[in-house]
């Protein structure tokens, strides 16, 4: 996995795996979890470029998907 890169921002590509496979772990563990962009940046001490672009490619490997309340939940 590459570098990712937000405006302003570099996550070297080791720690942007280990906290998608975190995040992931967490969606598993825990079958029905939805939770908002609000109330995933609190839950994983993410600022807002980092929390949307961990979100974003969680969408993009379909392993997220939005639910019509704006929350995120695990693609079935």
């Amino acid at each position: 996995m590459s570098d990712l890169q937000t405006p302003g921002m570099s996550v070297p590509g080791i720690v942007l795996e280990d906290l998608l496979r975190r995040i992931q772990a967490e969606f598993i563990e825990m079958p029905g979890l939805r939770l908002t962009r609000a109330q995933a940046r609190r839950l994983w001490a993410l600022d807002d470029a980092l929390c949307d672009a961990v979100l974003t490619e969680l969408l993009d490997m379909r392993f997220l998907v939005r639910s019509g309340e704006a929350a995120f939940v695990r693609a079935d």
